[in-house]
């Protein structure tokens, strides 16, 4: 029974005490939130005299905040005899004279951990981690290194060494990390390029990458991951034809199949340089029919060449050229449901950019009769046969085709869009009471970019109607209007040059700059669309 109640009193004491010491620790973190170090020193003291195993680091921390160098020099010197073999003191006794201002004596205690360092890859690991705790990244360094030393093996810490060298920024010892190590382990090349991209900062750091990688292709020339990264160097400092180069004669030496060019013409046309992509297309085609990328590199060649186009980079060969490429493309695999997007895509060139209307009406009216076309696809070409109509003064062949639509889709985006055509042909026809009542529904319209330009086109209606119920001048802005969204520029201006000439005084001068400012962003003209709009903002500030 004796027994008991002194175990009891025991477990009652030593909670006591616990639950003290819990509240002293809160005090002392108080008085260091309110700036009061010297009565959280008292407190540590007093813990740490109670318990020094326990409490030493708050204790030694506060008399290093303090500036007490020399208590706290004391202090660690007593636990380094006590535990000889515990390597957190002298690293803390090396922050002591490091702050003191004693370098060489904080080193001298570094330099000798690092030269008894025992030949034991979780205590070298342990050892790394307590000078990455206490901050200090280039001892942490030289441990890992010395013990690879030790260890025999250059391979050993490298996920260590590449996270310490990521953080502190030493983007050389990082590039020859990651260099040794991706040869063996070429799937971390992914991982490799995402922690460069983080740290290099310019041209600078991405030569030095180009640089190493050289010398080591030199060297090891039948080294794959070398030349990926150099590849991916190349595109990150834009030089885009060099880095297709890299790829390219990597594809020929291992007489592959293209998919690292294929995928690289996907990014390289992500990035607008349109030509080179072009080059790397044609580069898997001429591998011939038995390719299995033919038909996708063919396709995406295409697709890269109206991109150049529809981009504004390009000139009149290139249209034409492009349209060779589509003819070539229904005359090798033939019009059908699968196809069809090349049709559709051959059509808006000749409506848009070739003029050639009755081409590409003949050429929609084919693709729409086609069977087994996906509805959204059937549903695009109708609309833009539509256009195609409403363009070459065929209004109510228009009308009818993008009402098919509007019914044949209730309730959705395309719906919307057919409807907002209808709209803009009234619009174009003269007919401004029946635009705007369908504008007046849009304007409240799913879609937002439906709903903005059916509110844009309202309020353009309406400022216009009000004082002129004829709506006459309103009439030639919309036939100019007609002109700018069929791509003829110089039937536009004609339009909009001559509303001041036959209506004086009327309501649309900030609308005629703000359309011949489009012609121009139209034609990638922005230095000359800039005065115009800002004659706009001068001039017509409400």
């Amino acid at each position: 029974m004796r027994a008991i109640i002194c175990a009891i009193i025991l477990a009652f004491t030593t909670t006591t005490l616990l639950f003290a010491q819990d509240n002293d620790m809160q005090l002392a973190k108080q008085y260091n939130t309110n700036g009061e170090p010297q009565k959280a020193l008292e407190i540590y003291q007093k813990l740490y005299r109670q318990n020094n195993e326990v409490y030493y680091s708050y204790y030694v921390n506060t008399l290093l905040n303090l500036k007490k160098f020399d208590e706290a020099e004391s202090t660690l010197k007593k636990l380094i005899r006590k535990h000889p073999n515990e390597h957190q003191y002298p690293i803390l006794l090396g922050t002591v004279y490091t702050q003191q201002g004693n370098q060489n004596k904080a080193d001298a205690i570094y330099d000798d951990l690092i030269k008894n360092l025992p030949a034991d890859r979780n205590e070298i690991a342990m050892l790394a981690g307590q000078f990455y705790q206490g901050s200090n990244l280039d001892y942490a360094v030289k441990i890992f290194l010395q013990g690879r030393k030790i260890l025999n093996s250059d391979d050993a810490f490298t996920y260590e060494l590449i996270n310490l060298y990521r953080f502190k920024r030493d983007k050389a010892a990082l590039t020859e990390e990651y260099l040794n190590f991706l040869p063996t382990n070429p799937n971390f090349i992914t991982q490799a390029e995402n922690a460069f991209a983080t740290v290099f900062e310019g041209d600078v750091d991405y030569n030095m990458l180009k640089s190493a990688l050289l010398r080591r292709i030199q060297k090891d020339p039948q080294q794959i991951i070398y030349t990926e990264l150099l590849t991916w160097q190349y595109m990150q400092q834009k030089e885009f034809d060099l880095a297709l180069n890299q790829s390219l004669a990597l594809s020929r030496r291992q007489n592959d199949d293209g998919n690292s060019i294929f995928e690289l013409c996907r990014t390289l046309t992500s990035n607008e340089a349109y030509d080179t992509a072009i080059r790397g297309y044609e580069f898997i085609i001429s591998k011939g029919k038995t390719s299995p990328l033919y038909i996708p590199s063919k396709i995406e060649l295409i697709n890269t060449k109206n991109l150049k186009v529809t981009s504004g980079k390009y000139v009149q060969a290139d249209l034409l050229g492009l349209e060779q490429d589509y003819t070539d493309l229904l005359t090798e695999f033939g019009r059908s449901n699968s196809t069809v997007f090349a049709m559709q895509k051959l059509a808006q060139l000749q409506t848009f950019k070739l003029h050639k209307l009755s081409e590409a009406q003949k050429l929609l009216e084919s693709a729409v009769a086609i069977p087994n076309i996906r509805p959204e696809l059937l549903a695009a070409c109708k609309l833009d046969l539509g256009d195609v109509y409403l363009i070459n003064n065929q209004p109510w062949e228009a009308t009818l085709l993008y009402s098919q639509v509007e019914k044949d889709f209730p309730n959705t985006d395309i719906n919307q869009d057919a409807k907002f055509r209808n709209a803009k042909l009234a619009y174009y026809t003269g007919d401004f009471t029946w635009a705007k009542g369908q504008l007046d529904v849009l304007k409240a319209a799913t879609s937002q970019l439906i709903a903005n330009d059916a509110l844009n086109l309202l309020l353009l209606i309406e400022d216009n109607t009000a004082t002129d119920s004829t709506g006459g001048p309103l009439k030639t802005y919309a036939r100019a209007d007609l002109q700018i969204f069929a791509e003829r520029p110089d039937k536009a201006l004609m339009a909009l040059d001559s509303i001041d000439k036959k209506y004086p005084n009327n309501t649309l001068s900030d609308d005629i700059l703000m359309s011949k400012s489009r012609i121009l962003i139209q034609q990638k003209n922005y230095a000359d669309a800039v005065p115009l709009l800002k004659k706009i903002a001068d001039d017509h500030p409400n």
